[in-house]
């Protein structure tokens, strides 16, 4: 019985229990206060991986772990009054954690294509257009959580939150930047359509999952570094 309980837990991202410890384990990151942004971005993706991530895991994801973020600021500042510089960093470096892993989860769809085409292989031609529109909403997604949690928070939290916000919408997002990247590589898939090749018999959500889980253990390297610099 604990092992069927193991997998369904394994393949349905997003069940209420994984979403209260998603929470609770950002809302501790932010109350360590120490090495914030990898942490969120090794939450995310341990949370993204999975073999049926949908769009409303993902909604139920982002939406955890910047509540988190929410209550674990909240918590740092009702403690001492001369924390208020420490939770603007602590904050942004835990939305900077949470776009980073949102954008390794579109580089693994890229990666997953990528493979499967260099063995002159194919996913279905509905996988790819369904995970293609679904990608296509990860990035607004991810910002219009991010404005919603600070239209709902107040002070210090509400303002950092906003200029984050602001931020993302004027400059853009790490998330954004490798959908590009991701995006034009399915065209050239769906494009490549009369080229001799094999539909492959696994699923592109499951070589996603492959490699997000080997990101998420830090087997992978690439947007992981990007944790460290903060940087659009």
């Amino acid at each position: 019985m604990n092992n069927e309980n193991t997998h369904e837990s394994n393949n349905t991202p997003g069940s209420d229990n994984d979403i209260k410890t998603l929470e609770a384990e950002v809302r501790e990151a932010i109350a360590s206060g120490s090495h914030i942004q990898e942490t969120v971005h090794r939450l995310t993706l341990k949370a993204m991986n999975a073999k049926n991530i949908d769009p409303e895991s993902l909604r139920r994801i982002i939406t955890a772990v910047m509540q988190g973020i929410h209550d674990g600021a909240a918590q740092q500042l009702q403690q001492a009054a001369n924390q208020t510089q420490a939770a603007k960093s602590q904050i942004t470096d835990a939305v900077a954690g949470l776009d980073s892993a949102l954008a390794r989860f579109a580089e693994a769809s890229k990666l997953a294509v990528e493979e499967a085409a260099g063995q002159a292989k194919r996913f279905s031609d509905t996988e790819l257009a369904r995970t293609r529109s679904e990608l296509e909403s990860l990035e607004s997604l991810f910002v219009e959580t991010l404005h919603h949690t600070a239209t709902a928070a107040q002070g210090l939290i509400a303002d950092v939150l906003l200029d984050l916000s602001h931020h993302a919408k004027n400059t853009g997002t790490h998330v954004g930047s490798q959908l590009k990247e991701t995006l034009a590589t399915f065209a050239q898939q769906v494009a490549s359509v009369g080229n001799v090749q094999v539909e492959t018999g696994a699923s592109l959500a499951q070589k996603t999952a492959d490699i997000v889980s080997k990101a998420a253990s830090g087997v992978l390297s690439g947007i992981k570094d990007q944790t460290k610099t903060g940087k659009h």
